[in-house]
């Protein structure tokens, strides 16, 4: 198997930890993020990785290297300008015809490779890991009719979502559908199969993931130290 990790953001909002460290590098139980991940993928059956740089981006390349102390072959593809979250993957051009992407921001002890047999069992373009997040309200909320009359209330209600886990399997015919050197995000790719009818598969996961986007996931990914322990091991 072969993986392509988007590692090119700014990560703005996790200011100020990102003011002197790439998001990538940000340190959990010690150790950067991104490091975790390849870990993990290493473990579950990855080969071959693809870092997907831009922002300090040399810092990212001088940390992580070649790959072989995590037993991977890892190189690199540089934005010249940022592309989004899709668009880094038209500069990549040896590409298997599947292939894992992943956000480098991703804390998770999904098996990479359960997700990829099921992409291909199904046949799919594209497969989302997908993951049901209960979000809590801490007000009362009220229904309101165009009147402006309220018609219904509901105290500190939970609103059930699934949510993409930034993990997913392409293949690779659908990146015909992706613009050369302009930005392009995961959004416009999934507006863009709708648009053609062409289905989007999802492969549901409920063990650990977090997404380390806001200083509280980053505050969270470090207090489940215990938890994700054997990731980092």
């Amino acid at each position: 198997m072969e993986a392509v990790i988007m590692a090119g953001g700014q990560g703005t909002r996790l200011r100020p930890h990102t003011d002197e460290i790439p998001k990538p590098l940000l340190p959990v139980g010690g150790k950067p993020v991104v490091e975790i991940l390849l870990k993990q993928m290493r473990k579950t059956g990855v080969q071959h990785v693809h870092l997907a740089v831009n922002h300090r981006s040399e810092q990212i390349i001088q940390t992580i290297g070649d790959g072989r102390k995590y037993g991977l072959k890892i190189d690199y593809s540089k934005e010249t300008v940022p592309l989004s979250t899709v668009g880094p993957l038209k500069l990549i051009k040896s590409l298997p015809e599947s292939f894992i992407v992943a956000n480098a921001d991703v804390l998770t002890d999904l098996n990479f490779s359960d997700l990829f047999q099921a992409h291909l069992k199904n046949k799919a373009r594209l497969t989302v890991a997908a993951y049901a997040r209960a979000n809590p309200i801490d007000f009362g909320v009220l229904t309101v009719a165009e009147s402006g009359m309220a018609v219904g209330f509901s105290e500190k209600p939970v609103f059930n979502f699934t949510v993409s886990m930034g993990i997913y399997v392409f293949s690779k015919s659908i990146l015909e559908l992706v613009p050369s050197n302009i930005p392009f995000g995961f959004d416009q790719l999934i507006s863009a199969l709708f648009d053609h009818h062409i289905p989007v598969h999802t492969y549901p996961y409920n063990g650990y993931w977090l997404d380390i986007g806001r200083i509280d996931d980053y505050q969270k990914a470090n207090e489940d130290i215990k938890r994700i322990s054997d990731l980092i091991s």
